[in-house]
């Protein structure tokens, strides 16, 4: 006799297959969350070696920084050292000038002149005094002129004191010192 099913073994088949469709479905859910949370992960891991690179080029910066202002801080100081230096070295370089001016004074002084006062400021010294004539003046401006020690004189004031031929005059002559030699050994 001829045997004939009568089970729906469509219906089985198509429940199988779609159990195999919901089971492949489903592993390739799980395996596409996998490859997704690994990608994450990784993506993750990059950002934070680069952050942690960051931070420490920051770090770096930070220390680089400090030093830039202690460098300026440094080179700061040092133009004020030089500048003190250099002005304690025209102090040095002036202090025999102004002995060798005084000095050379009473050679620049004729006979029949006599200084009242001396002033000096800075550079530019005034001679204050009283002459028996204009002649004798005179005669002290050329003496100044070819001293070393002094520039060139200028006369400021010339007074007589009385209106006879004997009255002595008061005068103001203006000089500048001469600028300090600088030796070979300087």
């Amino acid at each position: 006799m001829a045997h004939i099913n009568l089970l729906p073994w469509r219906e089985e088949l198509r429940e199988e297959r779609q159990k195999q469709f919901y089971l492949a479905l489903l592993g390739g859910l799980v395996f596409a969350a996998i490859i997704l949370y690994l990608v994450m992960s990784y993506a993750d891991s990059l950002i934070e070696q680069q952050n942690q690179r960051n931070a420490f080029l920051q770090q770096e910066i930070a220390k680089v920084d400090k030093k830039i202002k202690e460098i300026k801080d440094l080179e700061k100081q040092r133009e004020r050292l030089l500048a003190r230096m250099q002005v304690i070295q025209e102090l040095q370089e002036s202090r025999p000038k102004i002995v060798k001016v005084f000095d050379s004074l009473p050679r620049v002084v004729p006979e029949g002149v006599n200084m009242q006062k001396v002033t000096r400021k800075g550079n530019l010294i005034n001679f204050d005094g009283v002459a028996q004539s204009n002649a004798r003046v005179s005669v002290f401006m050329q003496q100044i002129d070819q001293n070393e020690e002094y520039g060139e004189s200028r006369l400021k004031v010339i007074k007589r004191t009385s209106s006879r031929d004997d009255s002595i005059r008061s005068f103001t002559v203006e000089v500048n010192e001469t600028e300090t030699k600088k030796e070979d050994g300087e």
